[in-house]
C-alpha cells in the first residue's frame, strides 16, 4: 500500500510509438457510409448538419444541456466548508500550542468553555433561523 505524499515522485518516461498506417477498408467504409449519410440527408430520412430535421423525425439534441437550468445549487453556508472547518482546527491547535508553551495546561480549560460557547452560540442561530421558515 502507497503513502499518500505531498509531492510526486517522477516515473520514467516510457517509449511510446503509434505507427501510422494506411488501411483501405477502414478507408471504404468511411466513404460508403459518408456517401449513404448525404443521400438519407438529401431523402429527408436524417438530419442535416445544423441539427434541422426536414421530416420532424427524431429529436435534436444539440445545445438541449447548456439550456437546462433545472440544477439545484449547492448550498454554501460558511460552515459547511471543509476548508472552513480545517482553518478553525488549525488555528485551535496553534491557540493550544502556544498557550500552553506561555500559560501552561491551564489553557486547555480555557478552550474546552470558549468551544462550548461557540458551538452554543452556533446551535441557538441555527434553530432560531429554522424556527423562523417555519
Amino acid at each position: 500500500m502507497k503513502f499518500p505524499a505531498l509531492f510526486k515522485t517522477s516515473s520514467p518516461q516510457r517509449f511510446d510509438i503509434k505507427p501510422r498506417y494506411y488501411d483501405p477498408v477502414k478507408e471504404e467504409i468511411e466513404q460508403r457510409t459518408s456517401r449513404i449519410k448525404k443521400e438519407l440527408e438529401e431523402e429527408g430520412l436524417l438530419s442535416g448538419e445544423d441539427g434541422h430535421n426536414p421530416k420532424g423525425y427524431g429529436a435534436s439534441i444539440r445545445g438541449s444541456f447548456s439550456s437546462y437550468r433545472g440544477i439545484k445549487q449547492r448550498d454554501t453556508s460558511l460552515f459547511n466548508s471543509t476548508a472552513m472547518i480545517r482553518t478553525v482546527l488549525f488555528f485551535g491547535m496553534i491557540t493550544a500550542a502556544f498557550g500552553y508553551i506561555y500559560i501552561g495546561p491551564v489553557i486547555f480549560t480555557y478552550l474546552i468553555y470558549f468551544a462550548v460557547i461557540v458551538g452554543a452560540v452556533y446551535f441557538f442561530l441555527r434553530l432560531k433561523k429554522k424556527g423562523r421558515n417555519e
